[in-house]
């Protein structure tokens, strides 16, 4: 099942199933809106989404009530999350899916929005879509990838083949809007090629968040699908042994061994990960000598990153040990 793109004048509306509002300056929130409002789109918010408690979020109750008014507003065609997080999987037995089914709309974010992209496409088989949050649109400098990814996704919606983009960085721009580090793409890394072209669905997202839904009925099934994974620096000097661990949990899941191909987002910096460690971890695991798998891909806590469909069609293709098209 396929939201209907977007036209000028349709609607945006902001909701906090994560992290709320009120945990972000002013200036980010109307930086963030001016780039939807001057796409043509209008923008609103969930009544509650600028409630805050002491984990930074909001009651269930009034998370779940946002996303059910802005899945009954008929004006409503895209809705997109404040800000990733910690806790979307708190609603994930209470929301209407049934309710989702019949209002069928475009739903993007990232990081911890993750657990609701996957048990959206799992529960309704509706596509929604791993992309920028929309606090990632007060991005000033090094956007303009990511804002050509989403109008092509939005609002075209044709396969189109996702180039690297040709500079990256993985600073915190909203401390700094004009001091930012960027760094020259290297482009896609092709760790594994037991075959040159590989299809199939794309599920996954941020590693850890996906990994919640590990043994719960919001798991989307595994089989015939290219994961797409991606991890943030929450563990600091941990994070290889955490990243390492987290892809174990993933590759023992039931049907692993039907997964067609894996694909990795591009990791920050002080993760520690290069190119030689990566390897090192992804073809010490049997199962994944078996699959094609890139890396260093533009999705996940840098930027700028592409949109991909969860539940949505992606091509591979692998044309030697240094090259590699996407297709989406």
């Amino acid at each position: 099942m396929q939201p209907r793109k977007l036209r000028k004048g349709d609607e945006v509306r902001i909701i906090s199933p994560s992290k709320s509002l009120a945990t972000k300056s002013s200036s980010i929130i109307k930086e963030a809106e001016k780039k939807l409002l001057n796409m043509g789109l209008k923008v609103s918010y969930g009544k509650n989404s600028s409630e805050c408690d002491k984990f930074g979020s909001s009651s269930i109750k009034s998370r779940l009530s946002d996303l059910k008014q802005a899945l009954l507003d008929e004006n409503v065609k895209i809705i997109i999350p404040f800000s990733g997080g910690f806790n979307s999987n708190q609603l994930l037995k209470h929301i209407n899916y049934s309710l989702i089914k019949k209002n069928p709309k475009i739903f993007c974010g990232f990081s911890d929005i993750t657990v609701l992209l996957n048990s959206i496409y799992a529960k309704t088989d509706l596509t929604t879509y791993s992309g920028p949050n929309f606090s990632t649109f007060a991005m000033k400098k090094g956007f303009d990838y990511t804002l050509k990814s989403f109008k092509e996704a939005f609002f075209n919606g044709k396969i189109r083949e996702i180039k690297p983009a040709k500079t990256w960085s993985d600073d915190q721009w909203w401390e700094n809007q004009k001091k930012r580090n960027f760094y020259k793409n290297e482009g896609y890394w092709v760790m594994n090629k037991p075959k040159s072209k590989v299809s199939g669905k794309i599920l996954g997202g941020n590693l850890c968040s996906f990994n919640l839904l590990q043994g719960t009925e919001f798991m989307p099934n595994l089989t015939d699908s290219v994961l797409f994974i991606e991890d943030d620096n929450i563990m600091g000097d941990l994070f290889i042994y955490e990243f390492d661990r987290n892809l174990q949990s993933l590759i023992q899941q039931k049907n692993f061994s039907k997964v067609k191909a894996l694909v990795v987002g591009r990791f920050e910096k002080k993760t520690g990960i290069t190119k030689s460690i990566l390897k090192k971890i992804l073809l010490s695991k049997k199962e994944l000598q078996k699959i094609p798998i890139i890396a260093n891909v533009d999705f996940g806590h840098t930027s700028p990153q592409f949109i991909f469909p969860i539940g949505g069609k992606v091509k591979i293709d692998i044309l030697s040990s240094q090259k590699a098209k996407l297709y989406i």
